[in-house]
């Protein structure tokens, strides 16, 4: 008996040992879920605007949670309305500095972008001048690799000034693999400088490049202070809702007339809405909080899927949300104002 305890207290204490280990034991997976939905009028303040509205304007999220053992990841494949989806497909070779960086910077340029999209559609003044250009990726071949990091922003190029991609690459295309060049850039608001030897652009074997994803950077003036706070969401999806919440809070009338209102999609300065990620998820967020209408991105180019994806889970949900697909804001401006007003129940 004694003999037979003893093992069953070194079966125990083995089971206890690879439960803990295990729990340390990272998976290469990420969990993505429904996540929130949240109203925009406590988030955005414009200058003079008006927050009065019978209904409200929301943004949509999806939870994103790093399976960090396989007890997350055994969770997550079990899970109702729960994608898996590799660490390596969401964010490269990315580190988790990196990748913080770039969804900051996605919300700060969608946020601009919005601004300008619901000001101009309003048809307010508004100024916008290119501010140098933003690391957002550097190859594993630069030779800028330890010296530049993703969220530098680049000001100058030798002696040249650089205010968008497009005077970056002009200026490089004189310039042949081996050269080098001074490169003039912002770090957390201190200026720094390095000198990178270029290396041969491997779709054009006859340009040379520094070796990194370049993306324009802003500055927004306007005649209006407006305020957004979207505290610790990541990512460009708001963009859409965060101007047309703009545009409700400028323009006489209430746009929402009742109805509570759900969206998704990026925004660019002309107004244009772009495809988004977790479009399955953010649409069974909008049907459980119970919301009206949801905008998603409408399909334009043969790659866009959100419109297809979204209309298929509504479908095979039996989800009551009003579907509204758009291609601009002016697109969703004009269904809300054809609408009448909600029925009180």
């Amino acid at each position: 008996m004694a003999i037979l305890k003893q093992r069953k207290n070194k079966v125990f204490a083995v089971i206890c040992v690879l439960l803990v280990v295990t729990f340390f034991i990272p998976t290469p997976y990420y969990l993505f879920q429904p996540g929130s939905v949240e109203e925009l009028g406590s988030k955005v303040t414009v200058e003079g605007g008006d927050k009065t509205s019978k209904g409200n304007l929301y943004l949509t999220t999806v939870l994103s949670l790093r399976a960090s053992n396989i007890y997350y990841l055994a969770y997550g494949m079990v899970a109702p309305h729960t994608d898996l989806r590799k660490v390596k497909e969401v964010r490269g070779d990315m580190t988790d500095e990196e990748y913080s960086k770039i969804l900051e910077h996605m919300m700060t340029t969608s946020q601009q972008h919005a601004l300008v999209a619901g000001l101009r559609a309003a048809g307010e003044n508004v100024n916008v001048q290119s501010n140098g250009i933003f690391v957002t990726s550097i190859l594993a071949t630069s030779t800028a690799k330890g010296k530049l990091k993703i969220g530098d922003i680049i000001t100058q190029v030798d002696d040249q000034p650089v205010a968008k991609s497009t005077d970056f690459l002009d200026y490089l295309s004189n310039k042949k693999a081996g050269d080098t060049v001074k490169l003039m850039f912002n770090r957390d608001s201190t200026v720094k400088t390095a000198n990178v030897e270029l290396i041969p652009i491997t779709n054009s074997p006859n340009r040379a490049g520094v070796g990194i994803g370049p993306e324009d950077q802003y500055k927004v003036e306007t005649d209006r202070t407006i305020k957004i706070n979207a505290e610790d969401i990541g990512g460009p999806s708001a963009g859409l809702m965060f101007s047309l919440e703009v545009y409700n809070q400028l323009t006489p009338g209430d746009l929402t007339k009742g109805y509570e209102i759900a969206g998704t999609g990026t925004i660019d300065m002309d107004g244009n809405v772009g495809q988004i990620g977790g479009i399955r998820e953010k649409i069974t967020a909008v049907e459980k909080a119970g919301m009206d209408i949801f905008f998603c991105p409408a399909d334009i180019l043969d790659g866009d899927t959100n419109e297809k994806d979204v209309k298929d889970e509504v479908q095979k949900e039996g989800y009551k949300v009003k579907l509204v697909p758009v291609k601009t804001i002016q697109e969703a401006i004009d269904y809300l104002e054809k609408l009448p007003p909600k029925e009180e129940k």
